[in-house]
């Protein structure tokens, strides 16, 4: 190889540090801001190529990686659904996480807009691994916690 062929080998392998690879770790969390997309988006390609549909629970975020699966809480009314990352977004600057009409409906966000919200990650790939004394509602999509054996 030459010297020239070298040097952008090199500078390749630098230019994709850890910090620029989106790394995911099951049960991290994160607290914020949450919208949800208007419903002009509803039917437009997301950023990895799927038909966005508000239907179904998903969500925007800015650095995990496709099939992303979150545990979004409203921590005003403690109401939780699981969404799959299928966007990146949201691009205002002061907000985490975008959510679906219907993500963001399950919350109770949708007469305000914008809800402080915790996210935490719960698998990938469609897979969702949550605490022994939670569930998820197969109508809903909600976390339910579940009672304790006697």
């Amino acid at each position: 190889m030459t010297y020239n062929r070298i040097l952008i080998l090199i500078l390749l392998a630098f230019a994709f540090t850890p910090e620029t690879i989106a790394q995911v770790k099951l049960g991290k969390t994160e607290t914020g801001h949450a919208s949800y997309y208007a419903t002009r988006f509803n039917g437009k390609k997301t950023s990895f190529g799927e038909v966005h549909k508000s239907t179904e629970l998903s969500a925007a975020h800015r650095s995990y990686p496709l099939n992303t699966m979150l545990e979004v809480t409203n921590l005003e009314n403690d109401e939780k659904v699981i969404v799959r990352v299928n966007d990146r977004g949201p691009f205002a600057k002061n907000r985490l996480v975008d959510l679906s009409n219907e993500a963001a409906r399950l919350l109770g966000i949708i007469s305000k807009g914008v809800a402080n919200v915790s996210i935490r990650v719960v698998g990938m790939e469609g897979m969702v691994l949550l605490d022994p004394n939670e569930q998820i509602d197969a109508r809903s999509g909600k976390v339910v916690a579940m009672r304790g054996n006697r």
